[in-house]
């Protein structure tokens, strides 16, 4: 490989990278928030790209969509909120705050009935998803030179996800919603002797978080080009791996480890195939643990 092969990679890695960091700050919202992990956070997102193409199925004919790729990212996003809001009602809203695993648990389970719920929809088969650019442009490819070019369809996944990054901190910083929520993730009790209602925050939190969700399934979809069951644990498991390199409860550090997790593993898939590239990822996650442990923008963790 020549250099120009490596920068290839890690620019294409870096934009895919984009809805990792959209799947990794809704991990880190709800446990930012509650302190609690939701496992079935990734497949709640999943559930929302399905619903878009739900929807478009049954406004559209034969291979027509029904529905612009950018309507189906509102639509998934919509859902995804709302599979979220019903997560936490089933799995966090009525179970014990002291037992922590009976929350971890109820999510393995959500997990696993909105997973089989997708898989009896589709006969476990892959489903046709639009590209975000189709029909608007014929080639998609943006050419620098005759060995490196970028995908307009990642670029524009790219930029939405950035927008949306945006709008969340937006949200939480210049908004009463986002005071709330800061007042309940720091100190809950003396969030709830100012009046603010816990339930409400926690729930405004697994929506919002559901609708970064819903936006990063459609974006998967959008540049693999097809939705599947199978996807439902590997992004779960990236998620939870942005998390913890970027520090539990930080959500620039979800961003930057979300980039960071999509062109590396861009970069090992070159180098070394797809059968070894999550391995890799796996490995890059050991070493974080064991120099690292808070991650990049998390608070320092002692060792007894």
């Amino acid at each position: 490989m020549e250099f120009v092969d490596y920068l290839q990679a890690v620019t294409d890695g870096v934009m895919q990278g984009a809805y990792y960091a959209l799947i990794g700050i809704g991990f880190t919202l709800i446990f930012g928030v509650m302190n609690k992990i939701n496992l079935a956070y990734a497949a709640a997102a999943f559930g929302g790209a399905y619903a878009s193409l739900g929807v478009a199925a049954l406004i559209g004919t034969g291979d027509d969509f029904g529905l612009p790729p950018l309507l189906m990212f509102l639509v998934s996003a919509v859902a995804a909120g709302l599979f979220a809001w019903v997560v936490y009602t089933i799995c966090f809203r009525f179970t014990p705050d002291h037992y922590e695993l009976a929350t971890l648990m109820a999510t393995v389970g959500a997990f696993f009935l909105i997973e089989e719920i997708a898989v009896h929809a589709t006969d476990g088969e892959p489903m046709d998803f639009p590209e975000v650019l189709q029909g608007i442009i014929d080639d998609p490819m943006i050419e620098f030179s005759d060995a490196f070019a970028v995908r307009g369809d990642l670029l524009t996944i790219f930029l939405l996800a950035l927008i949306a990054m945006g709008l969340l901190l937006t949200l939480l910083y210049r908004t009463r919603l986002g005071l709330a929520t800061r007042a309940v993730a720091q100190q809950r009790t003396a969030a709830q002797l100012c009046g603010i209602s816990v339930d409400r925050t926690n729930a405004t939190t697994f929506i919002i978080a559901g609708v970064l969700g819903g936006l990063a399934g459609a974006m998967i979809g959008a540049a693999v080009g097809v939705l599947s069951p199978l996807l439902f644990v590997p992004l779960t498991v990236k998620g939870l791996i942005v998390t913890v390199m970027g520090g539990l409860g930080s959500i620039p550090g979800a961003i930057v480890a979300g980039l960071l997790v999509g062109g590396l593993e861009n970069v090992f898939l070159a180098l070394r195939g797809i059968t070894e590239r999550d391995m890799y990822v796996m490995l890059l996650l050991f070493l974080f643990l064991a120099f690292r442990p808070q991650g990049l923008f998390g608070k320092k963790v002692l060792r007894d």
